[in-house]
């Protein structure tokens, strides 16, 4: 006699069981409702089973059977049939190991999974690394926060004798700058020009951050660090010579590389795009660039060594509201999203593959970042850079499956959750790199859990500002920039068009402008450089003052232009703005 189980949740039915002999009794006395029987799975009569049952849930995103006896655990998961027979422990848990000949698929979505995130702190959480994180980006926020309701402050004191006097005092003391005085000047003649005096806020504010980032090294990720000297050296450890990641552009990911994936800054090339949707060309030139370092100058490593350029795509979803807070380049569709990246990493390979020969080549990862709490998901690819879309690893499932053990006993399990992930063989400095990462983003996951007590309360969009151009790379939190790297605005009009309509809803339904930062960063190193960077910025700037003229008439959009030489430490530098006064012109 064989009983079928009732249908999932998702419409799906899963395989048939055995009935118990509990069941049999009953069936030869009565016939039970369907809805009142209680299934057991084949899989979990015997611990190992319920053991690769786990593990297939942590691996496999709509494929794992949904474990409704099991209890997580250390090291196992405890069913029914721990009570009638007990096992003796296991060194390894059997969730990460690997059975080829099982073939059993179920559902579980582990982008939607509503397990709880554990208070306990995680074993692998750098709980002093989270509290300068936290500092610094309290202070970073806070003073962008605090631009409204000072400047309401202001407003209020506009038509005093001495308003000019208590007005920069009152900005100086609580944000550390002084108000335009040309602007200030104006107010005893018409209404107080808030607009202009919002962006200048939101101009120096970022100037101050700017400044300290470059000069102090608050995240401690500076090319002299401690940290990115041991971090490149893992690269390389690990069989990479180059890390290249592409986030989207969205804020939300602004934070990916220092927060959560926890890396060193300046040990990784970073590039922003709207969807992830990296340049491959341009993608092409960089990794043409690095080989022929390593050809010339034997840097990073001497290009005899069998090392890989590493190129990483960090797409993103939403577990709370996918439907409405997801990417918004690919109408908030994780699926469209994750695959969009997958193909663009594809064509990039390619592209090396048919124009290099000597089996020049790439490796490939997929990451995607839950931006409601910022645990990631990671798509272990095979040996030869092959991702399957629907299968992954859920750091925040891997996060509460490990709580209870050691940092040892965690980091292994990791690891063989990695191996037992991928679609076939993977490269040992892989399954290291992953590991890591993935360790790393337990740190970002009580990170958040501590600062918030739950998911992040800013679920969509709250950026400051818009970085248009090339660099910015002082910029790591979370929700404070929307990124639109171009070196033309009509080349990056679809970019800087998600940005602009973005801080309509954030800033022009409020009545306030959105405030647009100009950067290209130039090489000190090359003659006339400095010149073309200046001339670049005015260029673009012209280009956004006449897509946009009717934001740019109406006071709505101003721009701040700023240059820095990439090849020193010093901080950007602001050769100008809409705001600066107008030149008089000499009779």
């Amino acid at each position: 006699m064989v009983r079928t189980t009732m249908s999932t949740r998702r419409g799906g039915v899963s395989a048939p069981t055995a009935p118990t002999r509990r069941q049999l009794q009953q069936e030869r006395t009565a016939a039970a409702p369907a809805d009142s029987l209680t299934e057991i799975p084949a899989v979990a009569v015997s611990t190992r089973g319920a053991a690769l049952e786990r593990r297939r849930a942590l691996t496999t995103s709509g494929k794992a059977a949904t474990l409704s006896l099991g209890s997580v655990s250390g090291g196992r998961i405890r069913t029914m049939a721990d009570g009638r027979r007990p096992e003796p422990a296991r060194a390894q848990p059997g969730w990460v190991r690997r059975n080829k000949a099982s073939s059993q698929k179920a559902t579980f979505n582990l982008s939607r999974s509503s397990l709880p995130i554990t208070h306990r702190q995680h074993p692998l959480t750098n709980a002093r690394a989270n509290a300068c994180l936290r500092d610094y980006e309290e202070q970073v926020k806070g003073r962008f926060d605090r631009i409204v309701p000072l400047l309401k402050q202001v407003s209020v004191l506009q038509h005093e004798p001495d308003f000019i006097e208590q007005a920069q005092r009152l900005i100086r003391t609580e944000l550390g700058f002084d108000l335009p005085d040309h602007i200030l000047q104006k107010a005893w003649v018409r209404p107080l020009d808030m607009r202009a005096l919002f962006a200048w806020c939101v101009f120096e504010s970022h100037r101050l951050f700017s400044d300290r980032f470059f000069q102090d090294d608050p995240l401690g990720g500076a090319s002299s660090s401690p940290a990115a000297v041991e971090f490149e050296q893992f690269l390389l450890d690990c069989g990479i010579h180059l890390l290249d990641v592409s986030p989207c552009a969205d804020g939300r990911l602004a934070h990916t590389v220092a927060y959560a994936l926890r890396i060193p800054f300046s040990a990784v090339r970073r590039r922003s795009h709207a969807g992830a949707m990296f340049d491959v060309e341009n993608t092409v030139n960089r990794w043409v660039k690095t080989e022929h370092r390593r050809h010339r100058e034997g840097m990073p490593n001497p290009a005899s060594e069998p090392t890989r350029y590493l190129k990483v795509v960090t797409y993103h979803f939403s577990s709370l509201d996918p439907e409405h807070q997801g990417c918004a380049a690919h109408g908030s569709n994780d699926e469209l999203a994750a695959s969009a990246g997958h193909q663009r990493l594809l064509d990039f390979r390619e592209a090396v593959e048919n124009s290099f020969c000597c089996g020049a080549s790439v490796d490939l990862l997929l990451i995607g970042l839950d931006t409601d709490t910022d645990a990631i998901r990671v798509h272990p690819p095979s040996r030869d850079s092959e991702m399957v879309l629907d299968r992954w690893l859920c750091a925040k499932e891997l996060h509460a499956a490990t709580a209870t053990m050691t940092a040892d006993q965690a980091m292994a399990q990791i690891a063989e959750a990695v191996e037992s992930a991928a679609p076939a063989a993977m490269d040992p400095g892989m399954v290291t790199f992953i590991t890591r990462l993935l360790a790393n983003n337990c740190s970002q996951i009580d990170y958040v859990q501590e600062l918030h007590g739950a998911p992040y309360p800013d679920a969509g969009h709250a950026e400051r500002f818009i970085g248009v151009g090339i660099g910015f790379k002082e910029v790591h939190l979370r929700n404070l920039t929307y990124f639109a790297h171009l070196d033309t605005v009509e080349e990056g009009a679809p970019d800087l068009d998600v940005g602009v309509k973005i801080f309509k809803g954030l800033n022009v339904a409020r009545d306030l402008p959105i405030p647009v930062v100009v950067r290209f960063d130039y090489s000190g190193r090359v003659p006339g450089a400095r010149d073309r960077a200046i001339a670049d910025c005015q260029r673009v700037n012209q280009a956004i003052a006449t897509r946009y003229a009717d934001l740019v008439n109406d006071g709505l959009l101003h721009t701040c232009l700023t240059i820095r030489d990439r090849n020193q430490t010093a901080p950007a530098e602001v050769i100008g703005s809409t705001l600066v006064p107008p030149i008089q012109e000499a009779h």
